[in-house]
């Protein structure tokens, strides 16, 4: 069983004037390296964000003025992923989260879209294709997380279907910004797991290879844990995202160190082909009101200095590399912290 630090999260005010007045020049982060630290998705300080729409909304539009207002969400979307990137690599972040939002209700039944056919669409891949371009001349690694609905362990095979045509999607926006993995969750157990786990794995069979090549799992706090995923990552050769979170609050009888290593040893042996990073990527995080709370599952704004697993710095130092996305509130503030109480060990 992975061992649950006991110290709790930290807890500090809100910042009520962070909005207010103008923002001061980032300070770079500390070098890390080999530690890859990633930024998800969104942002906390900076006046950088991501527009979605609903369906609900839309629908009550026209069709055109709906594929308009779809139009404007793309293109400032895309320009907001270049300052995204822009930003990362001031500040030295190497690793940044794309929202699975980019293009928001895409594969939507009613309101769905072909990007490039909306206006300014062709102009908005252009841009979401220089941010990947941006991204990998900096270094930056990039990566995509579809939502928890993207469920290809699902009992209806309709629900099966949507998700393979999400991940299909996905892929192609992963190929504009150069992102080498799209992370997914097993999904459901429906009362029987092993079964659960058999058409997961039939399905990731039968993927395009745009998406097979990016595809990773990782386990989750309330169905599967790193020892029931790592014979189908084995089988598949499919990479497994080890969260230490999860395993600390669904823990399986493995040890941290035994699941770091398994992990790792799925990216060394796993599919991806030439041209795509083979380097782990792990998920941390701490839980918002301390191990010993009734929903330790809940994530803290920053990631507590004694929740950052031995076993991983036993890897580093060993001369491994890895990639760990920092899954905290508190976003781009969270990573700075994290990685001045690294480089200050």
């Amino acid at each position: 069983m992975p061992a649950r630090p006991k110290s709790p999260a930290p807890k500090l005010p809100k910042d009520r004037t962070k909005h207010i007045g103008p923002r001061p020049a980032p300070a770079p982060l500390p070098d890390v390296r080999p530690l890859r630290l990633g930024l998800c998705c969104t942002f906390d300080e900076q006046h950088l964000n991501f527009r979605v729409a609903t369906a609900a909304h839309l629908s009550k539009l026209s069709r055109e003025g709906a594929k308009a207002k779809l139009g404007e969400i793309l293109a400032h979307n895309a320009r907001a992923m270049n300052q995204a990137i822009r930003f990362c690599d001031a500040v030295n972040i190497r690793a940044f989260r794309a929202s699975s939002r980019l293009l928001p209700l895409r594969t939507h039944p009613e309101v769905g879209y072909d990007p490039a056919a909306l206006p300014g669409g062709k102009r908005s891949v252009a841009l979401f294709r220089e941010a990947g371009r941006r991204a990998e001349d900096a270094g930056i690694r990039t990566l995509l997380h579809p939502e928890q609905i993207t469920v290809l362990s699902a009992h209806d095979p309709a629900v099966a279907a949507n998700a393979v045509e999400e991940l299909i999607h996905q892929a192609e926006m992963a190929e504009w910004l150069r992102a080498d993995t799209l992370i997914i969750h097993a999904g459901g157990g429906y009362g029987d797991k092993p079964a659960a786990l058999a058409r997961f794995a039939e399905n990731v069979r039968n993927l395009p290879n745009a998406v097979r090549d990016r595809l990773a799992v990782e386990n989750d706090d309330r169905v599967f844990t790193p020892a029931e995923l790592l014979p189908v990552c084995e089988a598949e050769r499919l990479p497994l995202i080890y969260d230490a979170h999860h395993h600390r609050v669904l823990p399986d009888g493995l040890s941290e160190e035994e699941a770091t290593r398994a992990a790792i040893a799925t990216w060394a042996e796993c599919d991806k082909p030439a041209g795509f990073s083979r380097e782990p990527v792990f998920h941390l995080s701490s839980p918002k009101d301390g191990w010993d709370e009734p929903k330790p599952h809940r994530h803290a704004d920053f990631i507590a200095p004694a929740d950052w697993p031995a076993a991983w710095d036993q890897v580093l130092g060993a001369g491994g590399e890895l990639t760990v996305e920092v899954e905290a509130k508190a976003k781009e503030r969270a990573v700075a912290r994290l990685a001045a109480d690294l480089a200050d060990r």
